[in-house]
């Protein structure tokens, strides 16, 4: 017998459909699920409503069945469009929850290595370029190759996990914010901020650009507060007339080139100190070849020939210009105490 309860069955059946849909797309879906109901059984005596409250107490309900499962039906407004956005989600991370996604224990690795580029981006940028994204094959203990990671990120950005520009940057879309919310806040503290109007997370938007100044805010946010006030909501400073030159948050706050390096989170010591400050600080410039590995490298190449020196020919230029290039491309190796530098390479 159909009960009232199959519209929340319906209803779930739609969501899991869509990977993510709007607020007035909810609604009209919950509208139809509800015709459709009555339609098999008249005699129930439910009906639609527009009104918020009712909208927010059919969520309540649907987030308390999907409680035991670990699911949660989360909504988060879209930082382009301004529009609430609603999706199924998930709020456990476990080999059981890793299963039941479309890829392996490896692609949803490289997509943690990538996603934590897209956090540490430098000038608040939450973006990362293409060529960055794929040397973090390099990061990874696995024998993935970076063709094969080119397509991994080309099915990320088709299933809307991630986003890409023209510009030919990634960064974060609506749903991976919706799924890896609280992931992001416990793992990335410091770097995840909140616009000041709707108290949501930001990676598109604008900063005051008073020094310490940390009011952030959504394009959309902005737009509205503007229409009302021309001062900053944090430090009451005046605003400059045309929005486009306030600080950008996102991918227009940096140029092609300025996030060449690896960047690599801080881990605190017991006593609140950044141990690894100075290692990760190098860590962040591109990888070049060490004075001493050159010049031990040149001495092995030297003793076969001879101790007279000799012009570098045409072939030695251009493998010291290759090892220069695969020095740049790959991410940095640890070295050991002889001094000599592990290669993952095969020569």
């Amino acid at each position: 017998m159909v009960s009232a309860h199959d519209v929340q069955r319906l209803f779930l059946q739609g969501v899991l459909s869509r990977s993510i849909l709007s607020f007035k797309h909810a609604q009209v879906l919950w509208e139809k699920c509800i015709d459709a109901v009555k339609t098999a059984n008249p005699a129930l005596d439910i009906r639609f409503s527009d009104k918020r409250d009712d909208w927010d107490n059919f969520v309540i309900e649907i987030n308390d069945s999907l409680n035991c499962l670990d699911l949660e039906f989360r909504h988060l407004t879209d930082e382009q469009t301004g529009r609430e956005m609603y999706a199924m989600v998930n709020r456990k991370d476990d080999e059981i929850a890793q299963m039941a996604t479309d890829y392996t224990p490896v692609e949803i690795a490289y997509f943690k290595a990538v996603v934590e580029q897209i956090m540490l981006a430098p000038h608040e940028a939450y973006s990362v370029s293409s060529l960055l994204a794929l040397r973090e094959v390099n990061s990874l203990k696995t024998n993935m190759t970076k063709a094969q990671a080119e397509i991994v990120l080309s099915s990320f950005v088709a299933k809307g996990w991630l986003l890409k520009s023209r510009r030919g940057r990634y960064s974060l879309s609506t749903r991976t914010l919706l799924e890896l919310l609280p992931y992001l806040k416990s793992s990335y503290p410091e770097e995840c901020l909140e616009c000041v109007i709707c108290y949501e997370i930001i990676t598109r938007g604008v900063a005051c650009s008073t020094p310490n100044c940390k009011a952030r805010l959504h394009y959309h946010c902005c737009r509205k507060y503007r229409s009302r006030n021309a001062k900053c909501p944090a430090c009451s400073q005046d605003w400059p007339q045309d929005p486009n030159n306030m600080t950008a948050v996102g991918e227009e706050a940096i140029k092609d080139g300025q996030d060449e390096g690896r960047r690599v989170r801080r881990k605190s010591t017991e006593d609140g100190s950044d141990e690894e400050d100075e290692e990760e600080e190098m860590e962040v410039e591109p990888s070049q070849p060490s004075q001493t590995q050159t010049q031990s490298q040149r001495k092995r190449k030297g003793k076969s020939k001879g101790k007279q020196k000799k012009a570098p020919t045409a072939m030695d230029a251009d493998e010291d210009e290759d090892e220069e290039e695969d020095e740049a491309y790959e991410a940095p190796q640890q070295t050991q105490g002889n001094g000599r530098r592990r290669s993952t390479r095969t020569r």
